[in-house]
């Protein structure tokens, strides 16, 4: 009954989040007990992200579709009204849309092979939007460049246009594609060198040898994956002193002797290898225990994977965000045994998978993953967010 009641005051008061309510909301930096403007650049130091050399909690979630599905500046602003509510620091969406026809918000459109940047309202002025209305909440943003998967175009767009190919591998290896790729990242980049509302950079959204259709030249393996995060992830810092450059990728591990998918190496991922590139900042990890077969008992898989990311952090010496996570079902259950393993581990942050919020418009996106203000897992959000702060001091 308490659980419940927590429920509907939430659900009651959060879409009526107002300036003073925002001011009492905890930021992420050690000691603070409320937002303040968002300046500095957040940087690590050892397993930690620290700001203006205080540690800083990279605690939030996932809102991919805030920059993407034509929110007024206002909607944008309740979103992250929402995610700001549950202590949030900081929230990963999707930099790109590459798309063929012009539709609605995009970054990139291509036409017989060449690609033109959007840099108009519907383009990157709606992305400054999107940052500004993040700052206006205490919240920055990790912001990955493109998708591994078709949707919202990503690696497959560039490599059809290109190649004339459905080879997703050629988008590490085809020097024409990466250079395409390389524009693209060198203009989104530099327009935010010096805005503070960033937190990070990311290569892709859960890179792999093979992309949604499947289709492949055959030659790909985790060494040319790590090559091109190599190669891509000191591009970026050529440009860009200020921001961290993190993957993106799931976490997945390179061990041909495990018969364990996650593990066994198979989509072209090492994340040991990976976190040790020296322009890699920190280390993600994704958490789909039920979508990658592993379904005698999710909860405990879901437990070591974490406890296993968090090993691998100490080893390294890197900060390790969990940055997706989700079930469709069992969601309090779940999420407690995960995020208090998150906690115990040492796991430096986490950012759940997704945010969703009621707007006037109608309700975001909703995958059967998405939490609600008014869902039984939000109130854990609050929690955790909190113990998170409390452990890092």
């Amino acid at each position: 009954m308490l659980l419940k009641n927590l429920i509907l005051l939430i659900a009651a008061v959060v879409p009526l989040a107002s300036a003073a309510s925002i001011e009492r909301r905890k930021h992420g930096v050690r000691g603070s007990t409320s937002p303040s403007a968002v300046t500095g650049f957040v940087k690590t130091s050892g397993q930690e992200f620290t700001l203006n050399g205080e540690t800083f909690t990279v605690v939030g979630a996932n809102s991919y579709w805030v920059g993407l599905t034509g929110l007024t500046t206002s909607e944008m602003d309740q979103a992250f009204s929402d995610i700001a509510a549950t202590g949030a620091t900081a929230v990963r969406t999707w930099g790109f849309n590459d798309v063929t026809t012009p539709s609605g918000d995009y970054y990139q459109l291509w036409t017989n092979g060449t690609a033109t940047i959007n840099y108009g309202p519907t383009g990157l002025e709606n992305f400054d939007n999107v940052v500004e209305a993040a700052k206006s909440y205490g919240l920055r943003l990790i912001v990955t460049l493109t998708n591994n998967w078709d949707n919202y175009g990503g690696m497959d767009v560039y490599v059809s246009q290109l190649t004339g190919t459905d080879y997703h591998d050629y988008f590490y290896t085809n020097p024409e594609v990466i250079a395409a790729y390389e524009n693209y990242v060198n203009v989104f980049v530099s327009r935010y060198l010096n805005e503070p509302g960033i937190l990070a950079w990311e290569l892709a959204n859960e890179p792999r040898c093979a992309g949604t259709t499947g289709v492949t030249s055959g030659n790909c393996t985790a060494t040319t994956i790590t090559t091109w995060i190599e190669e891509l992830s000191a591009y970026i810092k050529s440009i860009d002193s200020n921001h961290l450059v993190a993957i993106g990728d799931e976490g997945f591990y390179d061990i041909p002797t495990s018969s364990d998918y996650p593990y066994q190496g198979g989509e072209g991922i090492n994340f040991t290898a990976n976190l040790a590139i020296p322009t890699i900042d920190f280390g993600t990890a994704h958490l789909y225990p039920l979508s990658w077969g592993e379904t005698a008992d999710p909860i405990e898989w879901g437990v070591q994977w974490i406890e296993n990311h968090a090993a691998s952090q100490k080893a390294q010496n890197k900060p390790v965000v969990l940055e997706e996570f989700g079930v469709t079902s069992n969601k309090t259950e779940t999420y407690t045994a995960w995020y208090q393993t998150i906690i115990s581990s040492g796991l430096t942050g986490d950012l759940i998978w997704q945010a969703g919020s009621y707007l006037a418009s109608g309700p975001t996106p909703n995958d059967g993953f998405t939490v609600y203000p008014n869902d039984t897992a939000y109130p854990l959000e609050i929690e955790y967010a909190a113990a998170l702060k409390a452990r890092n001091g």
